[in-house]
């Protein structure tokens, strides 16, 4: 009988966990750590977008990294002013570890001077994306 209340217990912490990771994965946040943290074209390695940018942090294996990358590209062309630039994060581990990601993808959404003013892990929602970019302009 224990060994069941034990396996139960195990499954609802488990669940639990499931539950509130899936919530918290794409959403797009403000984040406390990225205040003041300004990004030009020689740090992205591409140019800023008139109105915003949104910043890609990707890796090679990364399923979700290809979704996240054809979502953003679709905000990028509906909304003038925007641009997408993408980043392995393999090859620029310095700017990674600056910025503190922790897992592909991430998202940063940058405002016309380059300052962090949004944050993503994971895939972000296309509906999320623009309403963050709101914010940013």
């Amino acid at each position: 009988m224990t060994g069941v209340m034990v396996c139960v217990a195990v499954l609802v912490v488990a669940s639990a966990y499931g539950v509130l990771h899936k919530r918290r994965s794409g959403r797009v946040r403000v984040r406390g750590r990225d205040d003041g943290k300004r990004f030009g074209a020689a740090e992205l390695g591409g140019e800023l977008g008139e109105r915003a940018t949104l910043v890609q942090f990707s890796s090679a294996f990364c399923a979700p990294c290809r979704a996240t990358r054809r979502v953003l590209g679709e905000v990028a062309g509906m909304v003038p002013g925007v641009t997408h630039v993408e980043i392995d994060a393999e090859a620029h581990l310095g700017l990674v570890r600056e910025l503190q990601i922790l897992k592909t993808p991430t998202v940063l959404v940058l405002d016309a001077q380059g300052r962090v003013v949004r944050r993503a892990t994971g895939q972000p929602r296309k509906a999320d994306v623009i309403a963050a970019l709101g914010e940013a302009v």
